[in-house]
């Protein structure tokens, strides 16, 4: 990825100096991938529907493009990106902590502005700790993944990698204009676990299980810290200080 600063074949993972000959303005050649000898990014000259249409299915190959071919640190503005892709994954976690509560305990438009005050603080709270104890556990199985593997990955790197693999968290904003039960939101979480693993797989150069157990690690201490800051707050408010 950025780190490497190196071209990669979406098919193999093999290291090239160049994707394609430019002869003419709109006149390219494709170049083979000296090890698999396969059209090294046939991306390249594909429309953005196939590329979205391919993220959907989780090929790791249309990963190798997006994070070897395309977000270099010679076209990307790396620091930027990561800041607006983080911020657009809080957000889109704070909605969908915010949907679950008005699904489960039928939140009302007629709370006091009390109760709309407390409920959005404990939305940051649970977004906040819950991401931060999530970011924790992925820096340290990375690191063990790192160590286990070929590659080396930088946790900017992987972090990246896993924001621009929670990209499914945008069905999230269709709960804006069509009702659905909590199921599928929990479905959407599943979609984006599975998408963060082949993410990860591609970046760190690791076996699929250990990229799994990675991820299923780090969402589990999320949604168990989440457990525990609602568990707690439904303690504190049921002591009568009086």
């Amino acid at each position: 990825m950025g780190c490497e600063n190196t071209l990669r074949c979406v098919h193999c993972g093999f290291p090239l100096k160049s994707l394609y000959i430019q002869y003419s303005p709109g006149n390219i050649r494709l170049m083979k991938c000296e090890r698999c000898k396969k059209v090294a990014d046939e991306y390249i000259e594909c429309e953005n529907m196939i590329l979205v249409i391919d993220l959907i299915l989780h090929k790791e190959k249309v990963y190798r493009h997006l994070f070897y071919n395309m977000f270099t640190r010679e076209t990307l503005n790396f620091e930027v990106w990561l800041w607006k892709l983080a911020f657009s994954f809080l957000i889109l976690d704070t909605y969908k902590i915010f949907v679950l509560s008005r699904i489960e305990d039928g939140l009302k438009s007629s709370m006091s502005f009390a109760s709309l005050i407390s409920c959005y603080a404990k939305l940051l709270m649970d977004v906040g700790f819950g991401n931060l104890m999530f970011l924790m556990m992925l820096f340290l199985g990375i690191r063990v993944l790192t160590r286990a593997s070929v590659g080396t990955t930088s946790f900017k790197d992987a972090l990246l990698a896993i924001l621009v693999s929670s990209y499914f968290k945008i069905f999230l904003l269709s709960t804006m204009i069509w009702e659905f039960p909590s199921s599928v939101l929990y479905i959407n979480d599943i979609v984006v676990l599975s998408s963060n693993t082949v993410a990860l797989k591609v970046i760190t150069e690791s076996s699929m299980p250990r990229c799994l157990a990675v991820c299923l690690s780090a969402y589990a201490v999320k949604f168990l810290v989440m457990e525990m800051l609602n568990g707690a707050l439904l303690i504190f408010g049921g002591i009568d200080w009086a």
